[in-house]
């Protein structure tokens, strides 16, 4: 067993949850890999465990199910050992909102939503209590951008980028690390389940630079960190704008504007 926390990591059997556990292994941690496929964590688990001398768990778990779902809550909540949680498993669905249904609906947000809220949930108190810990969440830059028709995706990803916000703001004076991963277009089986073909799209980026830029933001301890932008002050920018915005929303009375407009009216 090695002296550093263990690694839990959703959807580590493919991907860029795989990738996380190869570099954490390279880094001399052990695993609890968490996922669907069992013959895929078997075969992953293996290799690290002969390659880098660690420990491998798998625990097998659909995390859009209730009792696997608790599984997984219930060894976040009391394994000591695990000092670091990945938020990665997510998937997408084909088509636009008005096609997909409530069904679909559903399923993608207790996947890329609910499951990461309540994972992190079941986490968090053991890290306050303990002053240590990090959990990270691997959202999208499509949270960021709805012009680019990911409605349901998006939304999702902009859920997981709050939430990692607001851990770090109610968390971080706690001792506890919160990070928000922003990929763009990455090359993993997430765009069969959005019915697109990967190889006809453009600024695609490999899974393990991906993983390896996501590693080093990590190590620099950022709380959002986005591997494709080139530069780090556009989003600096961004917060500033935001943050600026905010100190403008305690207001007794409507912005002018919509005053006027409403006596207008009348």
């Amino acid at each position: 067993m090695s002296a550093k926390p263990v690694v839990l990591i959703t959807g580590a059997s493919a991907g860029i949850g795989a990738v996380y556990a190869d570099r954490f292994a390279q880094r001399g941690h052990d695993l609890v890999l968490v996922a669907r496929d069992q013959p895929r964590l078997e075969a992953l688990a293996a290799r690290l465990r002969e390659r880098d001398g660690v420990n491998v768990e798998i625990l097998r778990a659909d995390l859009t199910q209730q009792a696997d779902l608790e599984q997984v809550e219930a060894r976040l909540a009391n394994d000591a050992g695990i000092g670091v949680l990945v938020n990665n498993a997510g998937t997408a669905a084909a088509g636009t909102f008005v096609e997909q249904g409530a069904e679909v609906v559903s399923k993608l947000i207790a996947l890329n939503a609910t499951a990461v809220a309540r994972l992190a949930a079941a986490v968090a108190p053991r890290f306050a209590r303990e002053g240590q810990g990090a959990i990270v969440n691997v959202a999208s830059v499509l949270g960021l951008v709805p012009e680019y028709h990911a409605t349901l995706y998006g939304a999702t990803k902009a859920f997981v980028l709050f939430l990692s916000q607001g851990l770090h703001v109610e968390l971080g004076p706690k001792g506890v690390y919160v990070q928000a991963v922003l990929p763009g277009a990455t090359r993993t089986d997430i765009w069969s389940h959005a019915g697109k073909d990967v190889n006809e799209l453009n600024g695609v980026m490999e899974v393990d630079d991906l993983v390896d830029a996501a590693l080093a933001g990590y190590d620099l301890r950022e709380t959002v960190t986005i591997p494709p932008l080139p530069d780090d002050q556009q989003w600096k920018t961004f917060e500033a704008a935001r943050q600026a915005m905010a100190a403008n929303f305690g207001q007794s009375k409507p912005a002018a504007r919509y005053r006027a407009t409403a006596a207008e009216a009348k």
